[in-house]
């Protein structure tokens, strides 16, 4: 006879609240990285842009657009229109890294696994969103 698992088993386990919450770290913890040397205007992020076919100066406007996504990812109540936006950046990131011809594991791909972290982590922590996305077996 088969043990089965209630259906709001993730929503009481501390596991998976645990382990939301640590994916969240990591991908805020990299992007208030990330958005700060744009902020910053370190000359790493123009010449890193010039490669990529991007004119100078256009990090500090995308830094903006990234703590502006960060803020709503944050807040509960807007935290899933933060992740669907932050889907869109990463997908223009992967398609950039695409065109550039950026090898694929460490560049084109690296949106993938930010994407990965953020809407995990909201998955995880959320039962609302669990429920709309759920695990079927």
């Amino acid at each position: 006879m088969e043990a089965s698992m209630p259906s709001d088993a993730l929503d009481t386990s501390k596991w998976s609240r645990r382990a939301g919450n640590a994916m969240t770290a990591l991908f805020v913890l990299f992007m208030v990285f990330d958005t700060s040397i744009k902020l910053v205007g370190l000359r790493i992020v123009d010449d890193t842009l010039g490669q990529l076919g991007y004119p100078a100066g256009l990090g500090f406007p995308i830094g903006v657009l990234e703590l502006v996504l960060l803020v709503l990812y944050l807040i509960p109540r807007t935290a899933i229109l933060g992740v669907v936006l932050f889907t869109g950046l990463f997908g223009g990131a992967i398609a950039t890294h695409l065109r550039a011809g950026s090898p694929l594991f460490s560049h084109v791909l690296f949106g993938g696994y930010l994407g990965v972290l953020a809407w995990g982590g909201l998955w995880l922590r959320d039962a609302q969103l669990r429920a709309l996305f759920p695990v079927r077996r």
